[in-house]
């Protein structure tokens, strides 16, 4: 693995977050700004994808925590993941944007509770 990959596994969770909530969320923050139409309802057109986007935030996040979680006995000495300090601050990194992904992820379950 190349020395910049360590955050692909991030970086790809959110945005297949992204892209599972768009069908709810797009919507939902244009209306709230107050832009509307009819051309709003074609935005709906991911919905059919929202599966494979989910899973993919599944297995990218379940990689990443990985990667984190696994033993410094696999790092090799003086890398960034033999690091405590580093590693406890990508650890926090990492439960934040699993948080905002899972805010993203159930959109289509709390935005009707609020619209």
């Amino acid at each position: 693995m190349q020395k910049n990959d360590h955050n692909l596994p991030l970086f790809g969770g959110i945005a297949a977050a992204i892209g599972a909530s768009l069908c709810c969320v797009g919507p939902f923050l244009l209306l709230t700004l107050g832009i509307g139409g009819a051309w709003i309802g074609n935005l709906t057109r991911l919905e059919p994808y929202r599966p494979l986007f989910i899973i993919a935030v599944l297995v990218l996040f379940g990689w990443a925590g990985w990667k984190l979680y696994r033993p410094t006995t696999v790092c090799e000495p003086g890398t960034a993941c033999a690091i405590p300090s580093v590693r406890k601050r990508r650890q926090l990194i990492f439960w934040l944007i699993a948080l905002i992904a899972l805010f993203l992820v159930t959109s289509s379950v709390w935005i009707p509770l609020v619209a």
